[in-house]
């Protein structure tokens, strides 16, 4: 069994566990503020990862409808911060 570093170890376990649709949107939400800017992030209400899939909602509907035609764009934005392609798809709610 060969050694693994402490980093390569938890990045092993997360790929093979369940909650790691939950750390990533965790990681989303610490740069959704960063790659949006305040006023999107202040009325987002939540970011959720399922899959590759970023699921983005929000009750505001001027907002809802303007993400809708920035989908690739956040997916750029949103991968480029955390530094590897996480998000495939962006779905508004």
């Amino acid at each position: 069994m060969g050694e693994l570093s402490l980093s390569d170890a938890i990045k092993e376990f997360l790929n093979k566990s369940r909650i790691k649709g939950g750390i990533q949107a965790l990681q989303i939400e610490n740069v959704w503020e960063e790659v949006m800017g305040k006023t999107v992030a202040r009325y987002t209400d939540k970011l959720q990862i399922i899959g590759d899939k970023l699921i983005i909602t929000t009750h505001v509907a001027p907002l809802k409808h303007e993400l809708m035609y920035q989908r690739e764009k956040i997916k750029q934005r949103v991968n480029e911060a955390l530094g590897q392609r996480v998000v495939n798809e962006v779905v508004i709610q």
